[in-house]
């Protein structure tokens, strides 16, 4: 059986940006094949990641296709997006990671997922570990949680 491959988590901060090592991971994987389910770009924590770098999506993904070090990626990223200050990243990265459902609508997609999740492991929901935020959602789906 060929084992799930999941990009790195969210929390995982690259220049003090989360998500940014998960992006790059996903149009890695995206691009062999491996997780065409995902939300990519357009929505999400991509979407918002890159409106918060102002960083052009479909450049971006060149570069990390032509094999960009994360490093090298990182370094793009400040060159051809927007400056922030040190203080800027650190706020926004716990902003994404601390969000949760803000409203009635996304409270019911929130529980939603959850409960996929349960299903597709076959537990009863109670059996999972409380989560409140998008990151840990994330982190439960992908088997860290």
């Amino acid at each position: 059986m060929t084992q799930q491959a999941y990009p790195r988590s969210p929390k995982v901060l690259l220049g003090g940006i989360a998500h940014l090592g998960r992006f790059i991971d996903k149009v890695k994987l995206r691009n062999a094949g491996k997780i065409q389910d995902y939300n990519y770009i357009t929505v999400g924590f991509d979407k918002y990641l890159i409106d918060f770098l102002q960083i052009e999506p479909k450049a971006f993904e060149q570069q990390v296709l032509a094999g960009g070090s994360d490093e090298s990626l990182l370094a793009w990223v400040t060159t051809h997006g927007r400056k922030h200050s040190d203080q800027e990243i650190a706020e926004w990265s716990k902003g994404l990671l601390a969000g949760g459902p803000k409203d009635d609508a996304a409270k019911q997609r929130f529980q939603g997922r959850v409960q996929d999740i349960a299903t597709k492991r076959g537990v009863p929901l109670a059996s999972l570990p409380p989560v409140t935020t998008w990151a840990d959602v994330i982190e439960l789906d992908e088997e860290r949680m």
